[in-house]
Parts: structure tokens; sequence; C-alpha cells
């Protein structure tokens, strides 16, 4: 019965995850065509509900093509790989009280492991493409996830020293009395800005530098091998999205006792939501970085003020102990 009810749970969450990022495509699209004054799309279905189902139906039959100098292996390889980890990482997620697949004492240092090896999808689709471009895509990338880890890593420690765990939903407890993005709030401007670096999201998409390198690592694929990295990266921004609800916004702890009566997923939901409109209002509104100015902000900003955070957050913690 216990397998039957993880296998279940996970069905659910792979299901539920795929229809989220279907809408969060056309979520994006309407948003930005609000922020633009027209209308986004809105021929398919009533208000254009149903067109994430035909741009999947339209990948599905497209054809897929092989180039002729690519890893054949590695290249069919590298979107599972992405798509697979995108979906691994729901596994410690917790999003109620015992609404959780396994609720593991390291859930922290599980989601760290499983954003690292995105880098390996990432690198290998570049490199078994046979193709100069798609390798510089990729290079770009893997730099630029690696660079933003870093602080993000760090970062996520300041939120292990105050709560004393590194399980999700202890740390999720521990923000009964007070969301951490307030006495961490440098701590979470640095957090959403690295995640959306380490999502390769504009105004940090330079992979995806299209007057540069043609779209970056994924411009050999098509059909379904494009989907699933398609798919990948807005299971990333959502994933993303629910890390900083849970270590910075309490999770599905509401703003207020006062409002305990609504479920805590609706919570959950609606901080993520909003979120995931930052990422897009981000995208309709700012410029893209030149890619020395990336690097700058990740090494020589976030990074020093990163280990100053651990070092203050550290001091605290000791000063309280006493």
């Amino acid at each position: 019965m216990l397998i039957l009810k993880a296998l279940l749970q996970i069905g659910i969450t792979i299901a539920v995850l795929l229809v989220a990022v279907a809408y969060l495509t056309l979520f994006e699209r309407k948003v930005i065509a609000g922020m633009q004054m027209r209308k986004g799309p809105n021929v398919n279905g009533p208000f254009g509900l149903l067109q994430p189902l035909f741009d999947g139906l339209k990948l599905l039959f497209k054809e897929p093509i092989l180039p002729t100098n690519a890893d054949k292996i590695l290249f069919l390889i590298a979107p599972m790989i992405t798509f697979c980890l995108a979906i691994a990482a729901w596994a410690v997620i917790p999003f109620g009280g015992s609404s959780v697949i396994s609720n593991i004492n390291v859930g922290v240092l599980y989601l760290l492991a499983i954003s690292s090896l995105g880098v390996y999808g990432i690198i290998l689709a570049g490199w078994s493409s046979g193709s100069n471009y798609p390798f510089l895509g990729a290079m770009r990338s893997v730099s630029q996830m690696i660079s933003y880890e870093v602080s993000m890593g760090l970062l996520i420690i300041c939120v292990v020293l105050l709560s004393g765990t590194f399980n999700i939903k202890q740390i999720v407890e521990a923000q009964k009395s007070l969301w951490y993005f307030i006495p961490l709030f440098p701590a979470f401007v640095m957090f959403f800005i690295s995640v959306v670096a380490e999502t390769n999201r504009h105004p940090f998409d330079l992979p995806e530098a299209e007057a540069e390198l043609v779209a970056g690592f994924n411009i050999e694929y098509s059909s379904m091998g494009f989907a699933a990295f398609f798919l990948g990266e807005y299971a990333n921004m959502i994933l993303m999205s629910t890390m900083t609800a849970i270590f910075f916004l309490g999770g599905w702890l509401p703003p207020h006792q006062s409002l305990a009566f609504i479920p805590g997923f609706v919570w959950m939901f609606l901080k993520i939501l909003f979120l995931l409109f930052v990422f897009v209002w981000i995208r309709a509104a700012l410029p893209r970085y030149r890619y020395d100015q990336l690097m700058r902000l990740g090494w020589k900003v976030f990074l020093p003020l990163s280990l100053l955070m651990v070092v203050a957050v550290s001091t605290f913690v000791a000063i309280k102990s006493f």
C-alpha cells in the first residue's frame, strides 16, 4: 500500500507540474501582452486557454532532426536529463504540513544537488550537437549557472543557520512568527536575482542572445527534444519560485494567524504565482545584460555580499545561543 500511495503521489505531482508548465507559458504571454497593450493568445479556445495544448501538439508532430555531426546518443539523452532533473526535485517539496512525497532531513542538500546536476544536460546538449554555436551557448549557460549557484548556496546557508535544520518542512515551520524575508531582506533580494540568472531568464538570458548565438545550446533541437528543454526551463522557474517561497516567504503559512482558515496550499500557490509574475514582469521591463556585466555581478558583487551575510547571520546565531 505504501508503494501504491507513493506512486500515486508521484503521478499526481508530475501531472500537475506538466499542466502548470503548459499554462505558465500562456500566463507569460498574456502578462507580457497586457504590459505591451495587446491581446496575446486569444484564438484557440475561450480566452486562448487551449493555446498550450495546440503548442504541445505542434511540437509533437514536428519532424525530429539529428544533425550529421552530432553524437547521436548524447544528443538524445541530454534533453531527457534536463527534463527528468526538473521533475525529480519535487520529491522533497512540501505543499502543506503533510503533503510531501519524501520528508527527508537533508531536503535542502537534495535540492542543491539536483539543481547543480542540471548543468550536465545543458553541456551535453551543446557539445553533442557538433556545432560551435550551441557549444558556445552551453558554455555560457553552464558558467552562468555555476556562478550564481555559489551565491544561492551561501544564501540558503543563512536560512539553515536561522532555522537550525536542513529539513524543508521544519524550515517553513520555523517561520511561524516571522517570515525570513524580513530579517534576511538583502539575502532575499540577492537570492531571487540569482534564481533569475540560474534559470537563464531575462535579463540574464545570455545563452539565448539571438544576435550572437542563434538561441544558444538547444538550437539544433526540434520536436520533442526542444519541447523537453522548454518544459525543463519552465519547470525550473516554478521550482525556483517554490524554493524562494519556502526559504523566505513562509511556504504554506498565512501572513497572519487570523487567515489560518484558508488551506496552506492556497497560500503556497499564491506566493508561487506572485514570484512567477515577477519573473515575467522583469522580462517585459528590463533590457538584457552584457555577459561581462553578468559575470561581474555574480563574482564581484553577490559572492562577497553572500559571504558577508553568512558571517553576519552566524554571528547573530552564536550571540543568541549564549
